[in-house]
């Protein structure tokens, strides 16, 4: 047992799932003909003259992107409905024959790259147009269009799947070539970071509703995760168990209890992706969600192990809508207000403990009246290792409480701290609610503790 808790305690990300995880957000663009119809599923038989927006500005949609604090933009390329936002040579159902007559993919891709932040896109496996879908040529064709996209837009990030899959015009369902589809994209962009259900790079966490796991691990069973790299022998009683009901909807992919049963782990974390409005596309009767709806999201992703993927979908004009792009200024405005600028503490680890239950003080030059949030990272780039950990507060009164008491940690956890009494935030403890101390208390991990950061807001 100790000696594959140490296993586990060592498997480590690349380095671009380090530097995905420092983008922290990035936008969803869903944008085709279903902008026009009103569907969220497109039939594939929609004509191209219907794509025709008349004030296509990808420049105002990094602009809005930036204002939200996203690093990144992917953009559907093609969504369900076969029709490509870039003039393929290898159909006819495309921009090229739309009014519009751009290269949208192309036009994001520069006004990406002209705003500083990256660019990467989505092709949908599943295509409802092609005459090739559900026959073995469609393997080609497909990896013909994502060739089409990997060598003429210059860099790209991020290249994100689905499992879609529905009849072609045979009846039949397509067996997609996944592998292949990732050695092209590996042969063609080695620094992009590939999406699919099961890795191998990043997985999906299983909602469309920016809801996450308690725990969210970034260590997981390959019974899901078979795309991935398999880092670790098997758990001590996988030949007594079975894992081959993992799905993303499982509650505890990671925790100890299933990788004991595992034929072996790998490193692929979490997206957690979600819309702006209650649709992927752009329906004109639908409000953007609430402030409060995105930052508990950015809680439960961001501060949550993962990264968020927030949606933003253009109206027929080609703009973002002004009510989305005024709840993007919020979203950034808050997340600016409330971690822009960390508390002077001073930390320090308490000598002495275990190596799997490492103490750390956090005292303030004088007491404060304004703690809200606590900030943990573990340095992953030695693994993920901490199972739980409990904050106590020290206040001026001579009182100490259990502040916050959570699990996993991994790339960052954004502790909100509660009045155990109240339920309030910030703390209103007592009549003097001033906090001299903090102390974060590792009660348990797979191995020696490697605290990367503690930060208080």
């Amino acid at each position: 047992m100790r000696s594959f808790l140490q296993e586990a305690a060592r498997v480590r990300p690349t380095q671009k799932q380090l530097d995905w995880f420092s983008m922290e957000m990035y936008a969803f663009v869903h944008f085709s003909p279903n902008t026009f119809t009103d569907l969220e599923w497109g039939t594939g038989k929609e004509p191209e003259a219907l794509f025709c927006p008349t004030k296509l500005d990808c420049d105002q949609w990094v602009e809005a992107i930036k204002s939200a604090g996203l690093q990144g933009m992917v953009l559907t390329a093609k969504h369900h409905d076969g029709f490509c936002l870039w003039p393929s040579k290898y159909t006819e159902h495309s921009v090229k024959n739309s009014p519009l007559g751009r290269d949208v993919v192309r036009e994001a891709a520069d006004a990406c790259r002209r705003g500083g932040i990256k660019f990467g896109f989505y092709l949908s496996p599943w295509d409802r147009n092609s005459p090739y879908y559900g026959t073995p040529a469609y393997n080609d064709y497909f990896c013909n269009q994502l060739t089409e996209l990997l060598t003429e837009y210059g860099e790209i990030f991020y290249v994100w799947f689905d499992n879609a899959c529905g009849e072609g015009p045979n009846g039949i369902r397509q067996e997609y070539d996944f592998p292949r589809y990732f050695r092209l994209i590996r042969e063609l962009q080695p620094n992009a970071l590939i999406f699919n259900d099961y890795g191998p790079d990043v997985r999906w966490c299983g909602n469309e509703a920016g809801v996450g796991r308690h725990a969210e691990w970034a260590v997981v069973p390959t019974e899901l995760c078979h795309y991935a790299p398999v880092q670790t022998g098997p758990g001590p009683l996988a030949e007594e168990g079975d894992l081959s009901y993992l799905y993303n909807t499982a509650q505890e992919i990671g925790a100890l209890p299933t990788i004991l049963y595992s034929k072996g782990l790998a490193f692929v974390p979490a997206e957690i992706d979600m819309s702006i409005r209650p649709g992927w596309f752009w329906h004109p009767q639908e409000e953007p969600h609430s402030l409060e709806r995105l930052f508990q999201t950015y809680l439960a992703s961001v501060g949550n192990n993962a990264c968020f993927h927030l949606n933003i979908p253009p109206t027929r004009e080609g703009l973002f809508d002004p009510r989305d792009v005024q709840r993007l200024r919020e979203f950034g405005e808050l997340l600016r207000r409330e971690f822009g600028t960390p508390l002077p503490a001073t930390v320090e680890q308490v000598p002495h403990c275990p190596p799997t239950q490492a103490q750390y003080t956090v005292t303030f030059p004088q007491p404060r009246s304004d703690v809200r949030y606590v900030v943990l990272q573990e340095d992953i780039a030695q693994g993920q290792r901490i199972e739980s950990f409990r904050i106590t507060g020290y206040f001026a009164s001579g009182r100490q409480y259990v502040l916050y008491q959570g699990t996993c940690v991994g790339n960052k956890h954004i502790c909100r701290l509660q009045d155990p009494f109240a339920g309030q935030n910030p703390l209103t403890i007592d009549s003097n609610p001033n906090i001299c101390q903090l102390t974060v208390h590792v009660t348990a991990a797979r191995d020696e503790v490697h605290m990367k950061n503690i930060q208080v807001f």
